[in-house]
């Protein structure tokens, strides 16, 4: 049975590696949600939002969103994605390409509305333009939040999986496999 269960180990140094690679995205995700702010000190939209800072939010969104999902497409093109280690990892990893990519219209839909003009009709007019920004970028920086715990739940996932691996030392370079026994009788 121990063969049987080994297969199933995703290779130690793959899990590690794996692990610093979702970090490092994860990482980023968290730093775009602590830079990318729309309201101002008061928490008020400003009078005019800078649109060229709004576009940075959605180049930077289109980045990460690629970053995930170049991640997920590795980790998919490798066997270790079909035993179930693997799968968990790749739901998580695949709900975190969903989530991050829809990020980037949101923004980009904040960006849009910031460059529309209030109409001049009312003052209610320039308050539903103000929450319509509001509520987009908010629910972009929503779906980066989530990404970004999708990809920390892929990292638990591989973190406990690393604790199988004690159950199996790998071989140092200097062990090798026993040979596996000669057949029995003489050759001539």
């Amino acid at each position: 049975m121990k063969p049987d269960i080994q297969c199933e180990l995703i290779p130690r140094a793959t899990t590690l590696h794996l692990i610093d690679a979702l970090n490092a995205v994860r990482g980023k995700l968290s730093g775009a949600l602590e830079q990318w702010e729309l309201l101002d000190d008061t928490g008020r939209v400003p009078a005019s939002p800078s649109y060229t800072a709004l576009l940075q939010h959605v180049t930077g969104a289109q980045t990460l969103a690629r970053d995930v999902v170049q991640l997920t497409a590795d980790f998919a093109r490798t066997t270790s994605r079909t035993n179930r280690a693997g799968s968990a990892v790749l739901a998580h990893l695949a709900s975190a390409v969903t989530l991050s990519s829809q990020a980037v219209p949101h923004f980009a839909e904040t960006a849009q509305t910031a460059l529309s003009p209030p109409r001049p009709h009312s003052e209610n007019d320039s308050y539903v333009r103000d929450n319509r920004m509001v509520v987009e970028h908010a629910t972009a920086r929503a779906c980066l939040r989530r990404a970004a715990q999708a990809l920390g739940h892929a990292v638990q996932e591989l973190t406990d999986h690393l604790d199988f691996h004690r159950f199996f030392p790998t071989p140092s370079p200097h062990q090798s496999p026993a040979p596996p026994p000669k057949p029995g009788g003489r050759h001539r």
